[in-house]
């Protein structure tokens, strides 16, 4: 499926600068249909999948409890 600029921008949930910095940077295929620039959807996969990994892996360093550190000794 093919995607314009902003629905790529909003189905990747990134501001449209970054989808203009990938295309001049030729970091993504794009097809040219009447002036109007589309995106293959599929190509972005791998980003998302990295992207949820991400987010799993920052949620569980978050969510663990600091330890008690043993070398705290009380000088009072």
């Amino acid at each position: 499926m093919y995607l314009n600029i902003q629905e790529t921008a909003d189905y990747l949930e990134v501001p449209i600068s970054e989808i203009h910095r990938l295309i001049r940077g030729r970091q993504v295929r794009i097809i040219e249909v009447d002036d109007e620039i589309l995106l293959n959807r599929d190509q972005f996969n791998f980003f998302i999948e990295q992207r949820e990994k991400y987010k799993h892996e920052l949620e569980a360093y978050l969510n663990t409890p600091l330890p008690e550190d043993p070398d705290i000794k009380d000088e009072d």
